[in-house]
């Protein structure tokens, strides 16, 4: 029988709130037995949701909080003056060890600044980072995991060798991956290129043992498989993953426009339908949502602020893989054994 575990939800988060986020809870509740919810918001709204809905009790429950962070909102203000906000309260929950882990699609600024205030960084780990799941072209199983994606605008080398630390345990861990390669992302693949930062990271990097560094790999690599783990600051981090998004809608819209356009496409589509199903559903967004805030005393997932039903479930199944197998542990272990193995700067 699998260990109990709670998941707490920012319910009134994202850009939808309670309308996705409850029904997905629910779907959570029934695909993961071991899993219970608590629902944190507005207790009289949170309960108009679940009103005529079918759950267990015992599993799904509402935590009130009075207060909601705005999407735009400024993450100074949201941690000063948002004390009681579903977000501050369902971290604190996880704090207090009532959860194991929170899952949020709420403002991504104000849920690092007040996740690190909360529940603090790891022994070791001087910031935390942002890492996200990707598939690569290599196989239907595949994937890629890549950090850190707007957490930390700079960083120094020594930053980057904690990611790299934490980005094995994830990747190890939660993908299977045996002995994770990790690259760090660059703008070449030779040694002399790059900033001195990259390039002292790739000196940290190349010196440890614990770690299966593979060099520098660029962003045209980061879906070929050719690497596990994929290192960079938080600024380039995001800069390429809002890229490979939107190239991804470009070429959606592209194949909708161009089959509504030709005849011949359309007598075609009873054929190409399947092989379309198929690559849609290897690269749907929702498949890989959730970005795992690492580094902290606790499990806290970041989910698209835009997600629907399916991709917030996948957040909430994100979470419960971190805890099952105790992610933040690892990385302490983790981190301690990278430490211990580098020289001091």
């Amino acid at each position: 029988m699998p260990t109990p575990i709670t998941v707490a939800l920012d319910a009134m988060g994202g850009d939808h709130g309670p309308s996705v986020i409850v029904p997905a809870a629910l779907s959570a509740l029934a695909c993961y037995p071991q899993l219970s919810l608590i629902l944190v918001g507005d207790e009289a709204v949170l309960a108009a949701f679940l009103a005529k809905k079918h759950y267990d009790p015992s599993r799904l429950r509402i935590h009130h909080a009075s207060e909601q962070v705005a999407m735009d909102e400024l993450p100074a203000q949201a941690l000063r003056y948002k004390k009681d906000s579903s977000m501050r309260v369902a971290l604190n929950l996880v704090k207090d060890r009532t959860a194991e882990a929170c899952v949020s699609a709420g403002n991504t600024g104000a849920l690092l600044a007040t996740a690190r205030f909360v529940l603090k960084t790891l022994p070791g780990i001087d910031r935390p980072a942002l890492i996200a799941l990707m598939p690569t072209n290599v196989d239907s199983k595949s994937v890629v995991r890549v950090l850190d994606l707007g957490a930390n605008i700079e960083s120094t080398a020594m930053h980057l060798l904690q990611f790299a630390a934490m980005g094995h345990i994830v990747s190890h861990t939660i993908d299977g991956v045996l002995k994770p390669r990790i690259a760090l992302l660059n703008i070449g693949e030779e040694e002399m290129k790059g900033n001195e930062v990259i390039k002292q990271a790739a000196q940290l990097f190349a010196a440890q043992t614990s770690l299966n560094y593979i060099g520098f790999v660029e962003a045209n690599d980061i879906f070929t498989g050719k690497a596990d783990v994929i290192v960079c600051d938080g600024f380039i981090g995001n800069i390429a993953l809002k890229a490979c998004e939107g190239t991804a809608r470009m070429l959606s819209d592209y194949l909708k426009k161009a089959v509504q356009k030709s005849i011949l496409a359309w007598f075609a589509i009873p054929f190409l339908l399947p092989l379309l199903n198929k690559t849609k559903k290897r690269f749907d967004p929702a498949r890989y949502n959730g970005a795992s805030l690492l580094g902290l005393n606790g499990v806290v997932i970041k989910s698209h602020g835009n997600a629907k039903e399916v991709a917030f479930r996948m957040a909430i199944y994100q979470a419960l893989k971190q805890v099952e197998q105790d992610v933040p542990q690892k990385i302490a272990s983790r981190v301690e054994i990278t430490l211990a193995n580098t020289p001091s700067q």
